[in-house]
């Protein structure tokens, strides 16, 4: 279901954890790793696909999450065309999304990656904040950094204190957001949160890595995180 140019109606998830860390999941059979994402079906409205997106992607049910926000328009994105099937170039443009921030209220072992016969992925992680804009495959970088930014406030509120080392800042932190550390209060959530209460988390290696039962990671040695910018076909 496209709409008049060409873009396809989707919704995409940040579920965080008690930590205030989003969840990340890699692409089965492949090394890319993003958000849950899927589109939104006929006869649904956004808040409907993104309940059954989250339980097919990633198994938890509405009992699980608790809806902190949403984006108020949609986030538009262009697929290149070699990421295109080739029946469907020429009228297939990309994917306009809206955008939902979930706080996880149930565990981590809630969560289930073979919910369903179609897996979108097979392994999976917490990362801090804004870490998935250095690692996100290019094309979506601007809509994940226009969602992150505009959810930020709504993420439970923070203590923070401020930390100058160069060596922890990525290029969007250089770029002008401010570089602090969080320790987050458990349950202290909502848009009473500070304007700033989220302007960035440092990137750390060493999040702990889960894998689901037959979930397989490969580290590609090229890159810091394991990760690198493959994507399959849409």
């Amino acid at each position: 279901m496209l709409d008049r140019d060409g873009f396809r109606p989707n919704v995409g998830i940040i579920l965080l954890n008690q930590r205030s860390q989003v969840f990340w999941g890699k692409r089965i059979r492949t090394h890319s790793w993003q958000f849950p994402q899927g589109g939104i079906d006929r006869g649904e409205n956004p808040e409907q696909a993104m309940f059954r997106e989250l339980h097919e992607e990633v198994g938890l049910h509405p009992q699980h999450v608790q809806v902190l926000a949403r984006t108020r328009d949609w986030l538009r994105y262009e697929v290149p065309d070699r990421f295109i099937r080739r029946d469907a170039r020429g009228h297939y443009k990309g994917q306009k999304q809206i955008w939902f921030l979930l706080q996880l209220v149930g565990h981590d072992w809630d969560l289930n990656l073979r919910a369903t016969n179609h897996p979108e992925f097979d392994a999976w992680r917490w990362n801090d904040y804004w870490v998935p804009l250095d690692v996100v495959v290019e094309f979506k970088r601007g809509v994940y950094e226009m969602a992150l930014t505009e959810l930020s406030r709504f993420v439970p509120r923070c203590e923070f204190r401020f930390d100058a080392r160069p060596e922890q800042r990525n290029r969007y932190l250089r770029g002008g957001l401010h570089q602090r550390d969080l320790a987050c209060q458990p349950g202290d959530v909502g848009p009473s949160a500070p304007e700033n209460a989220m302007s960035s988390f440092v990137g750390r290696q060493g999040v702990p890595f889960e894998l689901p039962p037959g979930g397989t990671f490969e580290p590609d040695p090229q890159t810091s995180f394991g990760l690198d910018a493959s994507v399959k076909k849409i």
